[in-house]
């Protein structure tokens, strides 16, 4: 809540976070249950990643639908006060397409959409690191049409270029700034080297922002280079399929997944605590006769 006492929108969140002293972090939250753990954490925004989705339905992130990206979004940004950022990747095609890619994000709640300037239809072998990318030109026209086409001026835009690795640092860079010229609030790249890292946030007048693990860099390293949006796709799915992993094959092996019965219960029983079915108990008490 502002100082007046109204609400500020998704958009408002994202910018209000990126504006501050401190770096934001935006880790994965595939549905809501883990978007509210994500919130009870401390975190103020979150990420749905394509990649992410993709791999959820054991798909390319290539072969996913606007309505499959929007409906998870929906889910997260109902259930929690999170800035969520959509990955948007191409924007789903042509500059016509990515018009309607950010009114559909922009309407499921979203703070912001975060669109590549890889060739559409984005190619599977992105996940092998096989890039193909549009021209500049194209990106920039798709980035004016993105910003024409959100109702919130603070729905953000962000620009992400993946330069760095397929042409060079100093294209990364013209693409960057010519994005921003176009419209974009911030700059998505991903650095390779130390000095890459260091000189980056210096050579773009709008925020930046980049991919990584949360754990790549401490928080107050982060703020010492001049980052400011840290989106993490990684670690809450691989952590997850890591541990489900664990389990059922320890099971085949051993009949027993090597967990203890008790603590599963017991994390089984908080689950709806960290749902918030205390709301919908209240409900309910209210409105249905108890016939114990």
């Amino acid at each position: 809540m502002d100082g007046g006492g109204t609400q500020m929108t998704p958009g408002q969140k994202l910018r209000h976070a990126v504006a501050s002293k401190e770096v934001v972090f935006a880790p994965l939250t595939l549905d809501a249950l883990t978007g509210r753990i994500a919130e009870q954490a401390g975190f103020s925004a979150s990420y749905i990643s394509g990649g992410a989705l993709g791999f959820s339905h054991a798909v390319s992130e290539a072969l996913l639908t606007l309505t499959e990206i929007a409906d998870v979004t929906r889910h997260v940004t109902a259930r929690t006060d999170l800035a969520v950022i959509v990955d948007g990747g191409v924007g789903f095609g042509d500059a016509v397409h990515t018009t309607r890619t950010i009114q559909v994000v922009e309407a499921a709640g979203a703070a912001g959409i975060e669109i590549e300037d890889q060739v559409a239809p984005k190619r599977v072998s992105h996940h092998r690191g096989i890039e193909h990318l549009v021209e500049m030109g194209e990106m920039t026209g798709k980035i004016r049409a993105a910003v024409d086409a959100r109702t919130d001026s603070d729905f953000v835009i962000i620009a992400r270029t993946g330069a760095v690795r397929n042409e060079s640092f100093e294209k990364a860079i013209e693409r960057g700034n010519a994005y921003a010229d176009a419209g974009a609030d911030l700059v998505m790249l991903m650095p390779t080297n130390e000095t890459e890292w260091q000189e980056a946030p210096r050579r773009f007048d709008v925020p930046v922002a980049t991919i990584t693990s949360l754990d790549a860099r401490l928080p107050a390293e982060w703020a010492s280079l001049g980052w400011d949006l840290i989106i993490d796709p990684f670690t809450a799915q691989t952590a997850a399929v890591d541990a489900i992993s664990n389990a059922y094959q320890q099971f085949r092996q051993s009949g027993t997944t090597g967990l203890d019965r008790n603590d599963i219960f017991a994390h089984y029983r908080l689950l709806a605590d960290i749902a918030g079915l205390q709301e919908f108990y209240e409900i309910e008490d209210r409105t249905t006769e108890n016939f114990s």
